[in-house]
């Protein structure tokens, strides 16, 4: 059976950094996730997803994100139930986060945000729930000053592919 979750999207507000009575850290968010397509009115709707996070991991999110902060998350869908204080059930579904990744730089968040807060966030940047980092990722740098080229901009002319050329 699988169980795995990602999602990319916004947070729509600073983290919940809390602790256990045994001093575990939990964080909880939520993170705002644009469907593809639009409503009759021809505007975007968004999914509003509940996630929680634990230990190190935790401690890393609140601390590196806020809200407006595009993020990537990755983990598994948790379905549970507790007694509110008018003895009625209430069933709660949200992610819990195994690995996450910061999508924006500093800059970026600053300047969306117009705000000189100290988010030391570093794009394409990912942590595990252990707390480390596995950003091993190397970005491609331009050569000889030359800024890259956008592989997926529309040069105007069609690609020739035959039917042999495709894998299946």
């Amino acid at each position: 059976m699988i169980n795995r979750v990602v999602l990319v999207g916004r947070l729509t507000r600073d983290p919940d950094l809390r602790s256990t009575g045994s001093g575990i850290a939990v964080a909880t968010f939520t993170v705002a996730v644009n469907r593809t397509f639009t409503n009759n009115q021809g505007e975007r709707e968004a999914d509003f997803i509940n996630c929680v996070i634990w230990r190190k991991a935790a401690e890393n999110f609140a601390n590196f994100t806020h809200k407006g902060s595009l993020v990537g998350v990755e983990g598994r869908i948790q379905t549970r139930s507790y007694d509110n204080n008018e003895g009625q059930k209430v069933y709660v579904t949200e992610v819990v986060v195994d690995n996450f990744s910061l999508l924006e730089s500093k800059s970026q968040s600053e300047s969306r945000t117009n705000n000189s807060g100290n988010y030391n966030s570093t794009p394409n940047q990912s942590f595990s729930n252990n707390g480390t980092n596995n950003s091993n990722q190397s970005t491609p740098k331009p050569t000889n000053n030359q800024p890259m080229a956008d592989p997926f901009a529309d040069s105007g002319s069609s690609i020739d592919i035959s039917d042999d050329d495709l894998p299946f």
